[in-house]
């Protein structure tokens, strides 16, 4: 019908009111079923040629007759949306694109190109000039400011202050009820039951058959009733009379103290207070007295009211409810197997354990003590500006050598062809012959120190070395090296030729290594990380021991790089001891403690030892049996049995086995300096009291 209508219309000249009813029926006609257009179409000879014919001529009338509405004007906006291309990334952090000049892509696949951003001064001064800074947001897709309208600021300002971002909107609009709540006369559909609501259903009754099968077979067994045999007679309150079976992790409350004489109303007189007892009950606060004093009465029936009951009993009922309560698991352990299985002290001998002979001579404190390779003869310096040597056996000091300061440090030549003794004096290293003894021994060591000759040609030694002449040589002094810092520790190499000095104020040349047979001196570490106390050269190897006030370095003097370092754990290390077998350190510090360090084992302690009451000022191995010790300044020194095995399974073996005592205190100073006898089980030890003492 649309397409015949559509062909009168333009074959059939007709009026203007014509074509315009034309019009109207043409639309009307476009919403009627696509049935007939398809019947209409199929009616024509050649449907697609004539159908596009009629809509072109169709689409120029109607265009000729209905007049165009002219274009509006596009703001300014509008035309910077469409010039703005579109970034199609999607939803993605935009951070993946700071380090690219793009910041996405269109819809054709081309890069956009970032806008051109300024720095922080231009952003300031954009924000002072630009009056619509406030509603300018920056667009993280594009990477241009957009200045919002002022509906998008007023939706802004609604959103923070929890209004309703739209504009106008009634929250509390009438309810409109989507089905009405009045009884309607006919019902929503009205059409009968279907056919089905009548008939059983097939599968209902394939189930039933399937239980009833099931129940005959003895699948499915009934559940049984529950038959309570209950008396015909019973008590209403017989269970509430039997106990409650305890919980298994019941604990019981605290029972009160029961009352004991105190308490009664005809106490006996001890028990009754004095007047100046009351005033002193009186006087305490109320929380540290006892809450009543005892009071007598001739009878039951004078005792008054309790004033506190109420009070006492409301504080027992919140310490049975609040008290927390826990088991305490307690482990039956015997005490002594918590003790570790050491053998007992006799089974360690020997070891010293009395006290012998007292070397006395000295008008102040002994520093420092060292015994001959022999163990004949002993040297012993101190503050009284001397330096004795004494016979061992006897006590008698055979010969007294001036100094012009105190002693520090004594060390004998481990040589036992050379009669030498090494002297820190202050400032200065002395070299000292005491010419006692066999004289042949002595007269050698002369021929030694004379037979000295420069192979280099030159002095290329860090200090001068100066011989001494004329009485001072005959008193026993053979050399003279001085210092630039006061000394506080010489030591000798096994050998005999090398010995080393430590002057802890010297910085860099703190630490020197002088050679007797060359006199030379050297400086071994050109930068010392620490205040160095105490050096020692390694028995068996060429190494070389520097102890600072936490650490220890162990330096390989021959590849000259450090080979370990000892991480000590105390505050102040005082003195340090190399095991004979090289493979053991011991440390004593001033913050009471002793350290045996297990060079094969670790870097850390192997053991920390803690017998002393106040700073051990000495600690010492036996060259030949398994025993060491410590000096303290409380006056006592702890012998200890060291058993190193050559297993390397087996750990050392370290049990104290005796403390000796003997020095007095003086000025809060006790045993400045312990050494053993090089063959025999002895010890030596110097004391703040001006003597020294051998235990053996």
């Amino acid at each position: 019908r649309v397409v015949l209508k559509m062909e009168d219309d333009l074959h059939v000249d007709s009026s203007s009111e014509n074509d315009e009813e034309d019009v109207e029926l043409a639309e009307d006609s476009e919403e009627g079923d696509e049935n007939d257009l398809s019947t209409s179409e199929s009616e024509i000879e050649d449907p697609d040629e004539d159908l596009e014919e009629l809509r072109a001529k169709l689409n120029l009338k109607n265009q000729s007759e209905v007049p165009m509405e002219p274009e509006k004007p596009k703001s300014d906006e509008e035309s910077e949306d469409e010039d703005e291309p579109l970034n199609t990334v999607g939803n993605i952090p935009m951070e993946w694109y700071n380090d690219f000049p793009h910041i996405g892509y269109d819809l054709n696949g081309e890069k956009i190109l970032k806008p051109a951003t300024g720095d922080e001064l231009d952003k300031f001064l954009a924000k002072m000039d630009d009056p619509e800074w406030g509603r300018t947001v920056h667009d993280k897709y594009t990477g241009r400011d957009t200045i919002l309208t002022d509906e998008e600021v007023d939706m802004i300002r609604k959103i923070q202050e929890g209004l309703y971002p739209t504009a106008g909107y009634n929250p509390y609009e009438p309810y409109v009820e989507f089905f009405t709540s009045d009884k309607m006369m006919h019902p929503l559909s009205n059409a009968p039951e279907p056919k089905r609501r009548f008939i059983p259903s097939i599968w209902e009754h394939k189930r039933v058959i399937k239980i009833v099968r099931a129940i005959r077979n003895g699948w499915i067994q009934p559940k049984k009733k529950k038959t309570v045999t209950k008396p015909k007679y019973y008590l209403l309150w017989d269970q509430m009379d039997e106990p409650a079976k305890p919980h298994p992790m019941h604990i019981p409350a605290p029972k009160i103290k029961l009352p004991g004489h105190g308490e009664s109303y005809n106490p006996p007189p001890e028990y009754l207070p004095t007047e100046d007892e009351v005033k002193k009950w009186e006087s305490k606060d109320p929380d540290d007295r006892p809450p009543f004093l005892p009071q007598k009465y001739a009878s039951l029936r004078e005792v008054p009211g309790y004033g506190n009951f109420v009070e006492e009993r409301f504080g027992r009922c919140l310490d049975l409810y609040l008290c927390p309560r826990q088991r305490v698991m307690r482990l039956n352990i015997d005490p002594e197997d918590l003790i570790p299985k050491l053998p007992k002290p006799r089974d360690l001998r020997p070891f010293p354990t009395s006290e012998s002979i007292i070397y006395e001579g000295h008008s102040d404190l002994v520093r420092t003590i060292s015994v001959s390779p022999s163990g004949q003869w002993l040297v012993s310096g101190g503050d009284d500006c001397s330096v004795k040597f004494w016979e061992v056996d006897t006590g008698r000091c055979v010969k007294t050598i001036e100094t012009d300061g105190k002693v520090y440090s004594v060390a004998w030549c481990p040589n036992p062809a050379a009669m030498l003794v090494a002297v820190a004096c202050e400032a200065t290293l002395i070299v000292v012959n005491p010419s006692i003894g066999n004289a042949n021994l002595c007269s050698s060591t002369d021929v030694l120190l004379s037979s000295y000759s420069n192979d280099d040609g030159e002095d290329s030694s860090l200090i001068q070395w100066t011989a001494y002449g004329g009485d001072e040589f005959e008193q026993g002094f053979r050399i003279k090296i001085p210092h630039k810092h006061p000394l506080r520790q010489v030591t000798w190499h096994g050998k005999g030729d090398y010995f080393a000095t430590v002057a802890p104020d010297g910085d860099h040349t703190s630490v020197l290594i002088h050679q007797l047979s060359k006199r030379k001196s050297q400086n071994p570490l050109k930068k010392v990380k620490g205040k160095v106390q105490k050096v020692l050269f390694h028995p068996t190897h060429p190494h070389f021991l520097v102890a600072t006030q936490q650490y220890v370095r162990i330096y390989n003097l021959v590849k000259q790089e450090l080979t370990k370092k000892l991480i000590s754990g105390v505050k102040w290390i005082s003195s340090m001891d190399v095991h004979p077998k090289g493979d053991n350190v011991i440390i004593g510090s001033y913050d009471q403690r002793l350290c045996w360090f297990d060079l094969d084992l670790s870097t850390k302690p192997y053991k920390t030892l803690r017998h002393h009451k106040r700073a051990v000022r000495q600690v010492s191995y036996h060259r030949r049996y398994p025993l060491f010790a410590s000096a303290s300044d409380d006056g006592t020194v702890v012998i200890f049995h060291g058993m190193v095995y050559s297993d390397l399974m087996q750990n050392p073996l370290v049990v104290p086995v005796k403390i000796l005592r003997g020095h007095k205190t003086v000025d809060q100073l006790g045993v400045l300096d312990c050494l053993f006898h090089p063959s025999q089980p002895w010890i030596f030890t110097a004391g703040a009291d001006k003597t020294i003492r051998l235990f053996t």
